[in-house]
């Protein structure tokens, strides 16, 4: 199982050096909000916005306190069509407020810079463009002095694995792994909806004791009413090609309304336990991480999402990996990405470092065969190349679970002929 050649385009250590800040900043970051920002613009990606620290530091070589943009992902595709020829990265640098006003933007530009950067080796190595300051136009301002922007060009190697199933997760589809233009099945997959399987799920080393927020209770005891629907029971199972079980998710959790409303809320979210084989009984396996998902309310719906790395020590111990929403209508993309400056990034408690994986989702009512990319350093068997399609399984179900309940589900997620439309 050979991964596919990727490469990460990362730009970091951005500040700028402008004649006012001396006056006015004397030592260290401007004291006013950060008044300047970047964009970031690379021929056939969206372009990118970061803002700029002001730097006053008297050692010219470095900046006082620096920031990054998310970077750029290549793939193998983008890869082959940046390396025919040197590319440029253009940064534009602007003073005053992001954003437009009336439809015209508000900030002023201060001046652009290039970095030309070849690509034609950096799917083998980490090659780095540029390192240090650049100057930002040709005229110095009436003080004198010149504005200048630090930045670091650089890219490294990120090879991932590529899966993608062959159908929508509740048809039980196979799972193949793509590499160009090769597509080889690696994994099955099972699903079942048994609304009389409250626990099946649970495993053994979890206890009422260590539960410390109630969430397994939730799922198992009578402490509150059983509502009048619930979508519970959801199990999908990940095979092997000789037929074994390497990885399942499964809901432990019911999704169910909240009181007065026909959603699910973020107050009481549906979760999943995505689970590693340990035995025969699913009873016994190993918890390896937990999905919470809900509906956001606002102006625009959103499928809320919450996924934590579990650890033997109980819930209350749980590292957060990811939280984000993603459009119900358009869906997005479920990201475990170290390296990102978004909502995503894990906690620095976590193991998970540098791009971790990648899944497509589709918007609501909306066929979804979900494409997964898993960073090669995170896998280092087919078992844990399956728990990642276990868990872009459960995020693909959640768009469905978390469907308003005056919505009817297709009949692959129902028990009742009734709740279900053809």
């Amino acid at each position: 199982m050979d991964p596919c050649p990727f490469a990460r385009l990362i730009i970091e250590s951005l500040a700028l050096k402008h004649p006012f800040t001396a006056k006015r900043a004397g030592s260290g970051v401007h004291p006013t909000t950060t008044p300047c920002y970047c964009k970031i613009k690379l021929k056939n990606f969206p372009t990118q916005t970061a803002l700029l620290p002001l730097s006053s530091n008297l050692d010219p070589s470095l900046p006082d306190s620096t920031t990054s943009a998310s970077g750029f992902h290549l793939d193998p595709q983008g890869l082959t069509r940046l390396s025919s020829k040197p590319v440029v990265l253009r940064v534009s640098v602007y003073t005053g407020r992001m954003g437009r006003t009336c439809g015209v933007s508000t900030g002023k530009l201060l001046g652009k810079v290039h970095v030309s950067m070849d690509f034609r080796e950096a799917q083998s190595k980490p090659i780095v463009f540029q390192n240090g300051w650049l100057k930002l136009g040709k005229e110095a301002d009436n003080k004198g002095g010149l504005a200048k922007l630090h930045l670091v060009v650089r890219s490294e190697p990120d090879p991932r694995f590529v899966f993608q199933f062959g159908g929508e997760p509740e048809c039980s589809p196979v799972v193949f792994q793509i590499q160009g233009n090769i597509r080889q099945p690696v994994f099955s997959c099972k699903f079942s909806a048994d609304r009389n399987s409250r626990s099946r799920s649970l495993p053994a080393n979890f206890n009422a004791s260590t539960d410390k927020r109630g969430w397994i209770m939730r799922s198992l005891s009578g402490e509150r009413e059983k509502p009048a629907r619930e979508r519970k029971g959801w199990m999908i199972m990940i095979y092997d090609l000789s037929g074994s079980t390497v990885a399942a998710a499964s809901v432990i959790t019911p999704f169910v309304p909240s009181p007065g409303s026909d959603r699910v809320s973020r107050s009481n979210p549906g979760a999943w336990l995505i689970l590693r084989p340990h035995g025969v009984s699913v009873s016994s396996w190993t918890p390896w991480g937990r999905l919470e998902a809900w509906r956001e309310r606002g102006p625009v719906d959103g499928l809320g999402y919450k996924f934590e790395l579990v650890r033997d020590t109980g819930p209350t111990t749980n590292i957060p990996v990811a939280e984000a929403t993603m459009s119900v209508r358009n869906g997005g993309q479920f990201c475990i990405d170290g390296g990102r400056i978004t909502s995503h990034r894990p906690s620095s408690r976590s193991t998970l470092r540098g791009f971790v994986m990648g899944s497509t989702v589709e918007g609501e009512g909306k066929v979804s065969k979900p494409m997964v990319q898993v960073g090669a350093q995170h896998v280092t068997c087919m078992a844990d190349a399956a728990l990642f399609v276990a868990l872009s399984a459960a995020i693909d179900l959640s768009m469905d679970a978390c469907r308003l309940f005056s919505h009817k589900l297709r009949k692959e997620l129902c028990y009742d002929e009734g709740d279900y439309f053809l």
